[in-house]
């Protein structure tokens, strides 16, 4: 029976700490090891027979959805209708970050370009901005000042980013737990937003820019028209309105929690690839059902370490990664959904609680601090 253990607490009484170098001895050749179990099994190989049925299955449900949108015709019903889209782009979107990672197609340039016609042309997202935080998300995982995922945003991932919040926003970020899941209704317009800024801006260089823009615009385009051309104003605003939450919550749960409330390597740490990756990434549980509602991001750990690699062999994947972890004595992360939703939203109120608070005296705070530091 596998062991899956829980990562340390990076939170300290008074101040969140980071992993250096010494929190982790360094494991030679460990990923060379690993890799090699996993070429020689043939699980970097690509499916297409899978992401044939994905993209049918994914295929007739718009089908579905685009006929279930014609016959309900001027009917409040039609806002299960924008519910089940806001599903189908983000599974679309999981295609699409394959397609970034080169899983898909044997060819790179045919991976970017699938990545591009349904990132831009179907989810709205910009391939050239996702893929370049996303590639820096990757190659330094919670790693201070170098992983994009936990910069400031509307969320402070780190202590140091909430202590510097102050007046009415000082509310969000000291509450920030409990309202992370509530603002990812938001993170569907935010990534709309994210996506023209990006193409738009012509101070950076942005590969296949006409081609993004074109991509987008003809998107929102097919989508929008029909809604408000077919649907009375109030109900055309609600139907977006749901399409967009849906969407955004869908996204932040399946990438939430991955990396939320694991170890925070300290910028100057110095740790081979084995052991970053893995320590920092959390898996979820649930097998099949997971892989689909996830697609795929329920094996952080594997994908991590194998970032092409095919969804249906993550599986197999994983039961060779844990046998390497429990040989070298690393953790293995791994908890249910719910269990890594409460863990993110605990480690967010605890990171928000740095934040100052806008009902406080400053002088109070000011000695209620040097107090805490000298219990």
């Amino acid at each position: 029976m596998t062991t899956l253990t829980a990562p340390e607490s990076t939170m300290g009484r008074v101040r969140q700490t980071y992993a250096r170098k010494e929190s982790f001895p360094p494991i030679t050749q460990a990923y060379t090891k690993v890799s090699q179990v996993v070429r020689e099994t043939g699980l970097l190989e690509r499916t297409p027979w899978f992401y044939i049925l994905v993209a049918t299955a994914i295929t007739l449900g718009f089908a579905g959805a685009i006929t279930g949108f014609v016959l309900l015709g001027d009917s409040w019903f039609q806002l299960l209708i924008a519910a089940a889209l806001g599903i189908l782009f983000t599974q679309v979107a999981f295609l699409s970050h394959e397609a970034a990672h080169r899983t898909i197609l044997k060819s790179g340039r045919a991976n970017d370009m699938l990545g591009l016609i349904i990132g831009n042309g179907i989810v709205g997202m910009s391939r050239d901005w996702w893929g370049s935080k996303h590639t820096r998300h990757h190659a330094n995982p919670n790693r201070v000042s170098k992983d994009p995922d936990i910069e400031v945003d509307t969320i402070r991932f780190l202590e140091v980013d909430a202590e510097k919040v102050s007046g009415p926003m000082s509310l969000i970020t000291r509450h920030q737990g409990w309202l992370f899941f509530p603002l990812l209704t938001l993170e569907g317009l935010n990534l709309h937003f994210l996506a023209f800024r990006h193409v738009l801006n012509f101070r950076h260089e942005v590969k296949d820019r006409w081609l993004e823009i074109g991509l987008l615009t003809l998107r929102f385009a097919l989508v929008l028209t029909p809604v408000f051309l077919f649907l009375p104003l109030g109900m055309a605003f609600a139907f977006i309105g749901v399409q967009m939450a849906v969407f955004g919550i869908y996204m932040g749960a399946a990438f939430a929690p991955n990396h939320k409330g694991m170890p925070i390597i300290d910028a100057d740490a110095k740790l081979d690839f084995f052991t970053k990756q893995v320590r920092t990434s959390r898996n979820i549980s649930g097998g099949w059902w997971a892989t689909w509602l996830m697609g795929g991001l329920n094996y952080q750990i594997e994908h991590h370490l194998f970032p092409s690699m095919p969804r249906p062999h993550l599986a197999q994947a994983r039961e060779i990664v844990i046998e390497h972890c429990k040989t070298l004595g690393v953790p293995y992360t791994e908890t249910t959904l719910i269990k890594s939703y409460g863990i993110v939203i605990r480690y967010l109120n605890d990171v928000g609680l740095a934040a100052r608070d806008p009902f406080e005296c400053g002088i109070v705070a000011k000695f209620r601090n040097k107090g805490s530091l000298t219990s």
